[in-house]
């Protein structure tokens, strides 16, 4: 995971986005031969309860899809207010889409 607030500028600065209604991704090229990820959940999810669940949740999600990840990648998922009530499903489909088509996925490809 990402915690350095370097990390996450330079997510912010050079990172190319994806967007869903459920949540955003950002990604940014490493030189590493892991994918290394980072979650943003604001307040505006809800108290501090609500916004781990989100984290627990979607940390779930990535782990399930870890053995299909391309190496040599930084990835911001921000979670919008939409995901607190997304089923399972709708949760594994929103981070399969926005990961597939920032080429994190195996047998994609970045545009």
């Amino acid at each position: 995971m990402l915690s350095r607030p370097a990390d996450f500028a330079r997510l912010a600065e050079g990172g190319v986005g994806r967007s869903h209604p459920l949540l955003v991704g950002r990604f940014v090229r490493n030189d590493l031969d892991q994918t290394r990820f980072a979650m943003a959940t604001g307040k505006r999810l809800g108290g501090a309860v609500v916004r781990n669940r989100v984290r627990r949740r979607i940390r779930e999600v990535l782990r399930a899809m870890a053995p299909s990840f391309q190496p040599g990648w930084d990835v911001l998922i921000i979670a919008r207010s939409a995901i607190v009530d997304a089923d399972h499903d709708a949760l594994v489909g929103a981070l399969e889409r926005v990961l597939r088509s920032g080429g994190v996925l195996r047998g994609t490809t970045q545009r």
